[in-house]
């Protein structure tokens, strides 16, 4: 083979993430921290449960100021929400990168990861990681869902009944939070022990080419 034939392997390897998901990821996951901080400071003006936040980790340093950040992070993050969903169902991404999706194969999964023996290949995820990405995004939905609910009561009623009025449609919201803050300390526990994963989340990183292919 001539030189000029010779294909090199960055020419030939794909993004490990595409640029959409790099940017959705990103944007989504300061909406998500801007609401998290903002909504303990809601929080704290009526606590549901014998406990507040400290106010060092709150956002908006008031109840007015607290609401304000906490809506204008949720309109940034149904914004993101909506074009990741449209380009994940355009492109293949849900198809592609989250299924297939079985009980047998999260036991096969979870079970080598606890015995130190699962294999992480970047850019591609396990059964773990599928359930747990599909689970936090559907959290994230039914939070924001719940969260209109609890802002609008009134003009939404028919919403704050479906989840079981106002009261309870706190609880869901609270406990919906803290599924996401748990989901998001495991997350960056699990990019500390695979710092890859944060660099190929940056610069988009690049998956080795096949051998053979050009």
């Amino acid at each position: 083979m001539t030189p000029d034939m010779t294909v090199q392997p960055s020419e030939t390897a794909a993004r490990v993430h595409p640029a959409m998901v790099r940017i959705t990821h990103w944007v989504g996951a300061a909406a998500v921290i801007a609401m998290t901080l903002s909504g303990w400071a809601i929080y704290n003006a009526s606590p549901i449960l014998p406990f507040v936040f400290p106010p060092s980790l709150t956002l908006g340093g008031w109840l007015g100021g607290g609401i304000a950040w906490h809506i204008a992070s949720m309109w940034v993050l149904i914004a993101d929400g909506a074009a990741y969903l449209a380009w994940g169902l355009a492109s293949g991404h849900f198809r592609r990168d989250f299924l297939p999706l079985s009980a047998r194969g999260v036991a096969r999964d979870f079970w080598a990861a606890l015995t130190l023996r699962l294999v992480h290949r970047l850019g591609s995820y396990n059964a773990v990681q599928r359930l747990l990405y599909v689970l936090v995004l559907a959290a994230i939905v039914l939070a924001v869902l719940s969260g209109l609910s609890i802002w609008k009561p009134v003009q939404l009623g028919w919403l704050t009944w479906l989840f079981g009025g106002y009261d309870f449609a706190r609880r869901i919201h609270f406990a919906l939070m803290s599924g996401i803050v748990a989901f998001l300390v495991v997350h960056v526990v699990l990019v500390a022990l695979v710092p890859s994963t944060l660099v190929s989340m940056i610069t988009g990183g690049r998956r080795p080419a096949e051998p053979g292919r050009a």
